[in-house]
C-alpha cells in the first residue's frame, strides 16, 4: 500500500532526558514538542519521536560488520536530500561532534549510491543519517552489497 508518505512515530529509551533534549535540539536542530518528567516529543525532521526515560533499556548495542564497519545493529534515521545530508554532516563536523561512523558514500557510482553517517546520542541509541544521490533508487535491488 502506497499512498501519500505520512510521518511516522518511534518511542525510544534514554537515560537522561535533559540531555536528549540539548543533543536533538542542539546538535540536529529538532525541534521540541510536548513533554513530561518521563518523555518528551521530538519533531525529527517531520517526524515524531518519543524519548522515554528508562533506564534499564539502555546500554551496549550488538553490532553487524556493514561495508567494514561495525554499525549498531538496532538504530533509526532519516533519509535527507542530497545537500541537507552534507549541511547537516557539515554542520556536525565543524561543531567537533563524534561520530560513531564517519560520514562515507556507499556504493559510489552504482545504483543506489548513498551518503551516511551514523552518531550515538547521549545514551547509546545509534541513529543513521543518509541520503541518495537519486531518490528514485531507495530501494534498488542490483547492488554489489557487503
Amino acid at each position: 500500500m502506497h499512498s501519500t508518505l505520512r510521518p511516522f512515530h518511534l518511542a525510544f529509551p534514554v537515560t537522561n532526558l535533559e540531555a536528549t533534549q540539548t543533543f536533538f535540539e542542539e546538535k540536529l536542530g529538532c525541534t521540541i514538542g510536548r513533554m513530561s518528567d518521563h518523555w518528551i516529543d521530538i519533531d525529527f525532521f517531520g517526524h515524531q519521536v518519543t524519548a522515554h526515560l528508562c533506564q534499564q533499556e539502555c546500554g551496549e548495542t550488538p553490532t553487524n560488520t556493514v561495508d567494514n564497519h561495525q554499525v549498531p545493529v538496532r538504530h533509526f534515521g532519516i533519509i535527507l536530500t542530497w545537500q541537507d545530508w552534507h549541511n547537516l554532516a557539515e554542520k556536525l563536523k565543524t561543531s567537533g561532534t563524534t561520530f560513531l561512523l564517519e560520514p562515507y558514500l556507499r556504493f559510489e557510482g552504482q545504483p543506489g549510491e548513498q551518503a551516511t553517517f551514523f552518531l550515538n546520542d547521549p545514551s547509546g541509541n545509534g541513529l543513521e543519517f543518509k541520503a541518495f544521490r537519486h531518490d528514485d533508487q531507495l530501494f534498488e535491488t542490483s547492488l554489489e552489497v557487503s
